[in-house]
């Protein structure tokens, strides 16, 4: 079971990771609710970053994951799934 949850800053680092996009984790943390596109990330940058959380946790998230248009709606769907167990 995954007791952390995946963070704003987290997210952050991922997004320059999986698609080259610098992005302040404040920022992000304060623009939840812009669609990622707004940050420059597209699907295929948002399908990079669910497969490195997948990796990295050992998880398979759930088919709709690259689907999400914020980081609140991703973080809340990636951190509820990583809790559940799944």
């Amino acid at each position: 079971m995954i007791t952390t949850e995946v963070t704003y800053e987290e997210l952050a680092a991922l997004m320059k990771q999986a698609a080259g996009i610098t992005v302040d984790p404040q920022e992000l943390r304060q623009s939840a609710e812009s669609p990622f596109d707004a940050f420059g990330l597209d699907s295929l940058g948002l399908l990079g970053i669910v497969g490195e959380l997948e990796n990295r946790y050992g998880a398979s998230l759930p088919p709709d994951s690259e689907r999400c248009r914020t980081p609140r709606e991703f973080l809340n769907l990636v951190n509820s799934t990583l809790t559940a167990g799944a």
